[in-house]
This record gives C-alpha cells, sequence and structure tokens, in this order.
C-alpha cells in the first residue's frame, strides 16, 4: 500500500482534468444530456450503496466500489460494459481490496437479485441477468482499465483529522459525514484531492450548521477556489435533488442510455451458462 497520497497511483495517475472527462464523455452525450447522463451515474452509485449496505460492507468498501465505477465511466462508454454488471463487479473487488474480505460467489448474486426486485423493480422490471462468472470477467477488464492502481484515499480519514483539531464533533461531524457520502455522487472524488473534498464537506456543513471556521479554515493554507468549486459541485447535486423523483424518472433514461448491442441473458442454451460471450462482445465494440 503507498506509503502516502502524494506517492500513490490515485495522486499520480487519477486525478483527472474536468475537461478530460468531459471530452471521454461525448460518445455517451451524443445521446444523452449532461443532466442524464449525471442521473445514471447518481443512479448507479445509489445501486452500488444499496448493494453494500446489504452485504453489510463498510462504507469504506461502498465508497472504493463507487470510485471505481466512476473510474471506469470515465474512460469508457455506458454501452462498453452493462452498468448493471460493472456495479456488483466493482463491490467484489472493493471488499477485497479493502481488507474486508471476499464475498462470496452465490451470496453477491443473491444480493443483486434481491436488491433489485425489492428497491430498483421500477427501473429493472426483469429477473436480474448476470451470474458470477460474468462478475469475474468484468473484474479482469476493470483490473486491466485500471492498470491495477486499487488503493484508493478517501476523505473520511481527513475529516476525522480535521475534528480532532476543531472539535464540534456532536453536531458538525455526522453532518459532514454525510457530505461526504453525498459526494461520490458528484465528479469531485475523480477531480480533487480527498483532504481538498473533506474540506469542502466541512465547510458546507459549518454553513448549514452556523458555525464559523472561517479563521480556522484560512490557517489551512489550501487553495479556497478549489474549496469552494468542490462545494459549488455538491450543492449542484442537492438543487438537482430537489426536482428529481428518481422513481418516477429514471427508467425513461436509462432507457435512452447506449447499450451493449447484445443482451444479457439468464438462460443457459443461448450463450453459455454465465452470459460470459456476451461480456466479450460488448467490451470489443
Amino acid at each position: 500500500m503507498a506509503g502516502s497520497f502524494w506517492h500513490s497511483s490515485h495522486y499520480q495517475q487519477w486525478l483527472l482534468d474536468k475537461q478530460d472527462l468531459l471530452r471521454e464523455r461525448q460518445q455517451d452525450l451524443k445521446v444523452l444530456s449532461e443532466e442524464e447522463y449525471q442521473k445514471i451515474l447518481i443512479f448507479f452509485a445509489n445501486f452500488i450503496q444499496s448493494l453494500g449496505e446489504q452485504l453489510k460492507l463498510r462504507q469504506q468498501v461502498i465508497a472504493t466500489a463507487t470510485v471505481y465505477f466512476k473510474r471506469f465511466y470515465s474512460r469508457n462508454s455506458l454501452k462498453c460494459i452493462d452498468p448493471w454488471l460493472m456495479a456488483p463487479t466493482c463491490i467484489f473487488l472493493a471488499s477485497k481490496v479493502e481488507e474486508f474480505g471476499v464475498i462470496s460467489n452465490s451470496r453477491l448474486i443473491t444480493t443483486c437479485q434481491t436488491v433489485v426486485k425489492n428497491k430498483f423493480s421500477h427501473a429493472y422490471p426483469q429477473e436480474y441477468p448476470y451470474r458470477i462468472n460474468s462478475v469475474l470477467e468484468c473484474e479482469f477488464f476493470l483490473l486491466e482499465m485500471m492498470d491495477c492502481c486499487l488503493v484508493l484515499y478517501h476523505p473520511y480519514r481527513p475529516l476525522t483529522e480535521y475534528f480532532s483539531d476543531i472539535g464540534h464533533e456532536d453536531t458538525l461531524y455526522p453532518l459532514a459525514w454525510r457530505i461526504v457520502n453525498d459526494s461520490l455522487r458528484t465528479d469531485v472524488c475523480l477531480n480533487y484531492a480527498p483532504y481538498l473534498v473533506a474540506l469542502a464537506c466541512l465547510h458546507i456543513a459549518c454553513v448549514i450548521q452556523k458555525v464559523d471556521l472561517k479563521q480556522w479554515l484560512a490557517e489551512c493554507n489550501v487553495d479556497m477556489d478549489k474549496i469552494l468549486e468542490i462545494s459549488r459541485q455538491i450543492l449542484a447535486l442537492y438543487d438537482l435533488w430537489k426536482n428529481y423523483d428518481e422513481k418516477k424518472d429514471i427508467a425513461g433514461i436509462l432507457e435512452k442510455m447506449p447499450k451493449p448491442k447484445t443482451s444479457p441473458t439468464t438462460t443457459p442454451t443461448t450463450a453459455g451458462p454465465d452470459g460470459s460471450q456476451q461480456l466479450q462482445q460488448n467490451q470489443h465494440q
């Protein structure tokens, strides 16, 4: 594991420029508006969160899985690999990287089927179509795309360190932690160092709770323009949520989403017992 963030692959290879991110998404943005694209990423972040909670994973494992998911689609079109398959694959890999332990194959797929049926049937009314061999093959593509850069740094640890310095833990800390979780629904985890994201979430929590930490922030000697930009992106997420009814809108957006030409199947007679043939076709289109 990298000794510090500054020597890690996270810092050296995976802090992405916003313009590069936008350029990589152009193929999908020919079909979707930027807002629709963002809603798709929010939806699958919520799916990953629900899978993780059902599997009783630590929040750090869920956060790692979410960033892996966002990294994959920062370099690939949504039609490259079905996000319904990529989401549990990211959970599967993150649980091993974060030393939570390997999730059993049957438990992973059973949990996907249960969560899709009970919580996401408004978006996917059919039975969850993938089996474990598809996840294992998808994991290979994910590892290859990330060049095995698997160690992530999250805002949770710097946030905890800041609170040990400033106090206010009873009122501010739980709120700031929730804002960090919400920030995973934006691109800030791809664009900015985790300590900056932590400071921005702390800043938003201070504004909400009317706690004055301006002097403390000034003494941190950080680029306040970046803090304000991160804050702006998170607040834009909250603005989007105000008028967004996911259960009503997401099915239509997912219908527009670019898809692999070959659909998954649950029947072994058409493409093998696990759908792996389709995954290979999708990847190389």
